[in-house]
């Protein structure tokens, strides 16, 4: 990547979201002001918009590919997304077929980014066993990646029933779909990725941005191993925009306190402190939370430490109401992604002359 390419994106999961009483807002409303929110980031002339899909109630969608289908009947040029399909308690052929849906209506603008999720509620949900956890997820990759191929498929597994010289439809009409492979840090997810050629985006919700780089040397080490052309790195974090850093800091804070320590409960961590969140929130951690400034150079240097394409700022964090996430949206548009931009494309020049 040349840095100065980078794309600029937003990532969602329907997070149920207060009112001005703080109450929350009914679980149809959260879903139309998600809806709402792609439309202003189209209008800002962001590059892309991921919704996740959950199955738990302080979330509001479950189905991705409904959401995105409204949202590309509302939008022009941003790119539709998920973020992420939980292909491991889904179809392969179904996820596929929605994709190629969503692709036709937003007249090619479908992206899906497939991975194992941070929750567990959609195996019992659906009827997957959760000891095989990992076999799933490797064999239901392996069929997507053979159905992105776009010819007839011949494949056989333990986890479904095999297919042979099947073709799936509609087919993607550019004859690609592109489709990322979320992971979380784990090496063999990574090289995982790069045995199927997919791209790879990294959830980075935690330490160091700059800690990721070894498993990027990776992912680009296992493409060549495995014969595959370089792909795109993107990367997935958390923030929030406000006029201020303390005011990005003070209003964000209850918020994600809130659903942190919910998730904590959950998993046996200690409850996060406010030093914690602010730490985090620091010109090192995984937080991309401040003015304007703060959370583009923080983009900026994030890029170039990992030599990512795509940046997707994860903006809805717990409760924090629409009105907020609309504001922080509207300034991630005009002053964040301008202000990137420039400090990535002022050094190009510069790097260029070194080589």
């Amino acid at each position: 990547m040349t840095t100065n390419q980078l794309e600029l994106g937003l990532d969602t999961f329907g997070d149920v979201t207060f009112d001005a009483e703080g109450r929350h807002l009914p679980y149809a409303q959260v879903i139309r002001n998600v809806v709402a929110e792609a439309v202003l980031a189209d209008e800002l002339g962001l590059d892309f918009i991921g919704v996740g899909e959950h199955h738990r109630d302080d979330y509001a969608i479950s189905a991705p590919e409904v959401v995105l289908a409204a949202m590309a009947g509302q939008t022009q040029r941003i790119k539709l997304g998920s973020a992420v399909t939980v292909l491991s308690s889904d179809d392969p052929v179904r996820v596929f077929e929605r994709f190629s849906t969503l692709d036709a209506v937003s007249g090619g603008r479908a992206e899906v980014i497939v991975g194992r999720g941070s929750f567990t509620e959609s195996f019992p949900l659906f009827g997957y066993p959760l000891d095989q956890y990992e076999q799933l997820f490797e064999e239901k990759l392996a069929l997507f990646a053979e159905l992105l191929k776009g010819g007839p498929v011949t494949w056989s597994g333990e986890t479904r029933s095999a297919l042979t010289d099947q073709l799936v439809y509609p087919t993607i009409e550019s004859g690609s779909l592109k489709s990322w492979v979320a992971v979380g840090g784990s090496p063999e997810s990574v090289v995982r990725a790069a045995r199927h050629g997919l791209p790879l985006m990294l959830a980075i919700i935690g330490g160091a941005p700059s800690q990721f780089k070894p498993l990027v040397d990776l992912y680009h080490e296992a493409l060549a191993h495995f014969g595959h052309p370089e792909q795109p790195v993107g990367v997935h974090s958390p923030g929030y925009v406000a006029a201020t850093d303390q005011q990005a800091l003070d209003e964000i804070w209850p918020h994600y306190e809130t659903i942190m320590n919910r998730i904590g409960r959950e998993r046996g961590w200690r409850p996060i402190t406010r030093s914690q969140f602010e730490h985090g929130a620091g010109p090192n951690g995984a937080l991309y939370v401040g003015s304007p400034e703060t959370v583009a150079t923080k983009i900026a240097k994030t890029a170039k430490e990992l030599g990512i394409s795509r940046f997707d700022l994860k903006y809805s964090l717990g409760t924090l109401p629409h009105e907020n996430l609309m504001e922080s949206i509207r300034l991630y548009g005009t002053e964040v992604a301008p202000l990137v931009r420039a400090k990535l494309g002022a050094e190009a020049p510069a790097a260029a002359a070194q080589r």
